[in-house]
């Protein structure tokens, strides 16, 4: 660094460059004159004072550098200052956006943990109805493990279809028949056909096996097993729910899975036919409405029937009021008739008084008044 005035300036700035040339050109200068000192004094007088006058005009033109260099220097720092400034502003410019970019991830990530907290909720909710029903699931697979709740599975399904089938006084719920046996329920239907038993049966040991089959021999045996099973409720049922004179000709087998209902239907026919033999007919929830409504109908055709008679007695008394209308409309009638009659006569009077009083306005009473008076005299 080399120091002019208050200045610092580089060695490698060109305005030092300039003044070294500058110095190095006087220095050549005065050691050529040195060397020309033995020559003539006036020649070297002159050059010195051309000397002078140059070093006078390098040390001017150096001033004058100084003075740019100085505005230069004031320039670059003013330049400096705006830069500054400018780079502060888009500094601020720059953190304003990022803290409301900042601000807005911050509001967007909050939104979006807000309803990622909702859906975990909803999550868990449905993961507590998942168990839920899992559990009910299972406690559905321990009620149909058994037997005896496996019925009473079937006869509730049986009951609530009949409850919202027909009506409340045209069945009965495990009624007991002549012959003691208890039927899950019986339609108290007209004769014909009769009072018929519904009963509920739910083969679901070897249905299960059937499904589970992976073999030909697994299959078959699951297959003979199902015969047997249906084979012994359809016995049952017609032995024990088809009494002459007492129940219809025939009974219903319900079944409470309409899977049951389907296989036997789709692999089993020969079951059916038997069934349609021993005059017991295969249901399932589907088709039992279907029969309980077409039931409803016998019902209320019956009920119809009972009513026949009311409803003949009650279209005589009908007819007799008609009747008795008759003769009053026709007794009115002749009111009237009579009543038009009086009238009419009453019109006919009024009209002669009318013409007697036009007759009696036409008279002459001052021509009548003398003759009057003479009457009056004559007879005093």
């Amino acid at each position: 660094m080399i120091r002019i005035g208050t200045m610092e300036l580089p060695w490698d700035d060109p305005a030092v460059l300039v003044a070294g040339g500058i110095l190095a050109l006087v220095v050549a200068l005065l050691i050529l004159i040195l060397r020309a000192s033995g020559r003539s004094a006036a020649p070297m007088v002159r050059e010195l004072g051309w000397l002078g006058q140059r070093v006078q005009a390098l040390a001017e033109g150096q001033e004058r550098l100084a003075g740019g260099l100085h505005h230069v220097s004031e320039t670059q720092a003013m330049s400096q200052t705006a830069m500054l400034q400018v780079m502060e502003q888009r500094l601020a410019e720059v953190q304003r956006q990022m803290g409301e970019s900042l601000h807005g991830s911050a509001t967007r990530t909050a939104r979006s943990l807000g309803e990622l907290q909702q859906r975990l909720e909803t999550i868990d909710k449905a993961q507590a109805n998942i168990e839920k029903l899992s559990g009910n699931v299972l406690s559905l697979q321990d009620i149909l493990s058994n037997k005896q709740t496996r019925g009473a599975f079937g006869e509730i399904q049986l009951h609530d279809i009949v409850l919202k089938a027909l009506p409340s006084d045209s069945y009965t719920m495990q009624a007991t028949l002549s012959n003691g046996r208890r039927a899950d329920c019986l339609i108290h239907l007209p004769n014909p056909p009769g009072p018929i038993v519904i009963d509920s049966k739910f083969p679901l040991e070897a249905y299960e096996a059937l499904r589970r089959a992976e073999t030909q021999p697994d299959l078959d045996l699951a297959a003979r097993l199902l015969r047997q099973a249906v084979r012994a409720h359809v016995r049952a049922i017609a032995e024990k729910y088809i009494l002459e004179g007492e129940t219809a000709d025939g009974a219903l087998m319900f079944l409470p899975s309409e899977a049951v209902y389907a296989e036997l239907h789709a692999n089993f026919p020969d079951l059916i036919r038997e069934g349609f033999a021993a005059r017991v007919w295969i249901v399932s929830p589907t088709t039992c409405m279907a029969t309980l409504h077409t039931m409803r109908a016998v019902l209320k055709d019956a009920r119809m029937r009972e009513q026949a008679g009311a409803i003949r007695k009650e279209l005589a008394l009908l007819y007799q009021d008609v009747t008795r209308l008759g003769d009053r409309v026709a007794n009115l009638d002749r009111h009237f008739g009579q009543a038009a009659k009086d009238i009419e006569e009453i019109r006919i009077s009024s009209e002669k008084a009318g013409r007697r009083a036009r007759r009696l306005d036409n008279f002459d009473f001052e021509e009548l008044a003398p003759e009057t008076h003479a009457m009056i005299g004559g007879a005093e």
